[in-house]
């Protein structure tokens, strides 16, 4: 029996060739199919140039498990989340590796109803039957059918906003020649029917798996210059760039100017109680006084979660919230079936702009001045409960409010502190965000100290 090390806390990634490939792949469908038994399966693949070899091996190991696929091309992730749940099938898997280096491949698997397969909901079972290939021969092959779902996305899309309410707005949109670039042209089309006055000025669109432009990856630093460059170019209103499969988009305002992820979580609650106040948003602990500020302000109600989707998601369902944000870019809407999407948060923006009639820069600029954050900062440590433990040991003499949901989170009334272990990679991760009406230090001076600390 081989190991599988493909197998992730929240999905399949790994190198290819070694760790995953085509006879990997079409076990993994095969053991979907047999432990789940789902009539039909909907499938879709990233730009990626391994990515159409691993889902047709995919769909024939779901096929000779019975099951039927509808096989929906080149989509990004929420296409797939979209499928499943729109057209009521007991499944969905998009193989995709996302923001990973060239040479890895990866698939996202969802149940009915678009709920996650993660480590303890399932993708453990799924690895052991794959790895003993146990697998019960069926009476009955599955179907393959191809099926395009990119109209029925397209028209959900539009739910989110008022078209007759849109300003006229002039937009970068950078898909790093990714997935992204049919779903921009499609809503191109849609607007113009719909006489919505936006302008799109594209870079880096055509999906190319080579990825001339490098790996679409706008978390990185080095990544973000073509998309700030072309908003200073054309004097854009905003400027958006996704990763590979999209179901994260990162936001630059008119200044070209990158916007922490966890401003945006501020923006996009505004978005829903401007609609309607009263509303639940599932938020992270990382930064936190920014999200409950924008709730206070609009009457809605704040729900703390474990970072990460598959427990954003249940406690979303939990509380029915209407929306969940975290800083690192996912956002999770109750309309989309709890998913994350990276379509919807700039509808909402856009829809944000034209109702408040101001610049992104102005919208964000009051959040960023108020509660200045540090922004993630990973560290590479031997034992991260051992640092933990220290940075708590460090600063109890302070009295802090102590909050464990993820982590440790130490509350000191001017500033405060995240730390906590990378649920995906060996890192040490680390958050701190202030209140300038406390006046407290500069930032740095705090992250030099946890710095210090952390090293020591």
């Amino acid at each position: 029996m081989t190991k599988l090390t493909c197998f992730k806390a929240y999905d399949i990634r790994g190198k290819l060739g070694t760790e995953l490939n085509e006879d990997i792949a079409y076990k993994i469908g095969r053991a979907y199919g047999q432990i789940y038994q789902p009539k039909t399966v909907v499938i879709g693949c990233d730009i990626r140039l391994s990515s159409e070899g691993l889902k047709q091996a995919t769909i024939k190991g779901l096929n000779d498990a019975g099951v039927n696929v509808l096989d929906l091309g080149m989509t990004g992730t929420e296409e797939v989340y979209f499928a499943t749940f729109h057209l009521g099938v007991q499944g969905g898997i998009e193989i995709t590796a996302s923001h990973n280096p060239i040479d890895f491949n990866g698939m996202k698997l969802v149940r009915e109803n678009s709920r996650p397969i993660s480590a303890d909901t399932g993708l453990k079972e799924i690895q052991l039957l794959a790895e003993s290939g146990q697998f019960i021969d069926v009476s009955q092959q599955g179907t393959t059918t191809t099926y395009n779902i990119l109209p029925e996305f397209i028209e959900h899309l539009m739910t989110y906003i008022e078209p007759q309410k849109i300003q006229p707005l002039k937009l970068v949109v950078n898909a790093g020649n990714g997935a992204a670039g049919h779903v921009i042209d499609a809503i191109e089309t849609k607007f113009k029917q719909l006489q919505v006055p936006i302008e799109f000025i594209k870079i880096h669109h055509e999906a190319d798996g080579h990825f001339p432009n490098g790996i679409p990856n706008p978390i990185l630093i080095e990544n973000r210059d073509s998309t700030r460059q072309a908003v200073l170019d054309h004097q854009a209103d905003m400027g958006i760039a996704w990763d590979g499969d999209f179901d994260r988009c990162f936001l630059f305002d008119e200044k070209g100017q990158f916007i922490e992820g966890y401003y945006i979580v501020g923006l996009l609650a505004q978005a829903f109680l401007l609609k309607q106040s009263g509303e639940k948003v599932v938020h992270d602990p990382r930064l936190v006084w920014n999200t409950l500020d924008i709730l206070d302000k609009y009457q809605g109600i704040a729900v703390q979660s474990k970072s990460g989707h598959a427990f954003i998601k249940d406690v979303m369902r939990e509380n029915n919230a209407v929306y969940g944000g975290e800083m690192s870019a996912h956002h999770y809407f109750r309309d989309f079936a709890y998913c994350d999407s990276g379509m919807i948060p700039w509808l909402l923006t856009v829809s944000v702009l034209s109702e408040t009639k101001q610049s992104l820069s102005s919208l964000v600029e009051e959040m960023i001045e108020k509660f200045p954050c540090s922004g993630e900062i990973n560290f590479k440590v031997t034992d991260t409960q051992i640092t933990i433990q220290k940075i708590f040991d460090h600063f109890a003499p302070q009295n802090p409010t102590l909050d464990q949901t993820d982590g440790v989170s130490l509350d000191f009334g001017a500033w405060r502190l995240n730390v906590r272990a990378s649920n995906t990679e060996p890192l040490l991760r680390l958050n701190i965000e202030s209140r300038l009406d406390r006046n407290p230090q500069p930032m740095q001076t705090y992250v030099d100290e946890l710095t210090q600390l952390i090293q020591e």
